[in-house]
């Protein structure tokens, strides 16, 4: 019986649509995948009659997908990326370098907690790509790892996670203090209930820090009111050096010149690393999740705020 899904279509045919979906040409996908316009041309049309419908149209604008195209194209990535993990699963267990790990995670972690973990590992293993993509939120990043265009994740805890997980560190997070604040250049740390009448530089909705924020605020009796919105750690961190108002900040993100504008909490505010992938580690995933794990500490502080991640 023929398969009416797309993952039933014959691989290398989803490779040429996702192809010609990305150059919205067929010119430029035959000569991305090396073979004539005339045969990616056949093929298409052989895997839109596997479908029953037509996945491409040519417009004004270039080549684009139909409905039925956008509908599948998700689809047809994730059976991609899948097979290519099936070659490199392969090759490990046959004692071969897989070449590439792909690795999830959010911006704040790219440049700050996990650069260490990174320069060590191109020292250790430098013929063994790391591929990193960014997530803004943790929802879009557990979705990537569920339908397999990424190996594994790093960032926090998934919520309804059946596959494997693991505790790699602790991030921390510092406040940021306008250099005429009354409460900056004090020694000690600072309570985030002394800051509940200020206006605060905070972080858009969608980013994943803008849940730390509001939970510890929330958490020290009050809502914090906005001076301005940003998408970056590293901009809240110098916007509120810049005098916008304070910021919370995770430590491996604050710049060293800034050092002085930022101040501990008292209770810390932390919350876990974790990593997580669907299926099983890999040994290339295993190498480098042990590499993460050496450089951040392995316990918070004992009067820690941990922040949990919201189920919904």
């Amino acid at each position: 019986m023929k398969d009416d899904g797309a993952a039933g279509a014959p691989l290398h045919q989803l490779r040429y649509f996702a192809a010609v979906v990305e150059e919205q040409s067929f010119t430029r996908a035959a000569r991305r995948l090396a073979i004539s316009q005339p045969a990616l041309s056949r093929q298409i049309a052989l895997l839109e009659r596997h479908l029953g419908a037509r996945l491409l149209e040519r417009t004004p604008a270039g080549v684009l997908p139909t409905v039925t195209g956008r509908a599948i194209l998700p689809e047809a990535r994730a059976a991609i990326a899948s097979a290519q993990r099936v070659t490199r699963r392969a090759r490990e267990v046959g004692g071969l370098q897989a070449g590439i790990l792909e690795v999830a995670t959010f911006p704040s972690l790219a440049t700050g907690t996990l650069l260490p973990a990174i320069r060590r590992w191109y020292e250790q293993h430098p013929t063994i790509l790391l591929r990193l993509s960014e997530f803004r939120h943790r929802r879009a990043m557990q979705e990537a790892v569920r339908i397999g265009t990424t190996d594994i994740a790093i960032g926090v805890a998934p919520v309804d996670w059946k596959g494997p997980q693991r505790r790699v560190g602790w991030n921390e997070a510092v406040v940021v203090l306008p250099a005429r604040d009354p409460l900056g250049g004090r020694p000690g740390g600072i309570k985030l209930e002394q800051l509940a009448d200020r206006h605060w530089v905070l972080y858009d909705a969608a980013y994943g820090l803008s849940d730390v924020v509001t939970a510890a605020c929330l958490h020290a009796g009050f809502r914090p009111n906005g001076a301005i919105e940003t998408s970056q750690a590293e901009a809240a961190a110098r916007l509120a050096a810049a005098g916008l108002g304070p910021a919370l900040v995770p430590v491996a993100n604050l710049p060293p010149e800034l050092a002085n504008f930022a101040r501990r909490l008292s209770p810390p505010v932390v919350w876990e690393i974790i990593a997580y992938t669907r299926t099983a580690w890999s040994a290339t995933a295993l190498a480098f999740l042990d590499i993460v794990s050496e450089e951040n500490p392995a316990e918070p502080p004992a009067d820690a705020m941990r922040w949990q991640v919201p189920r919904a």
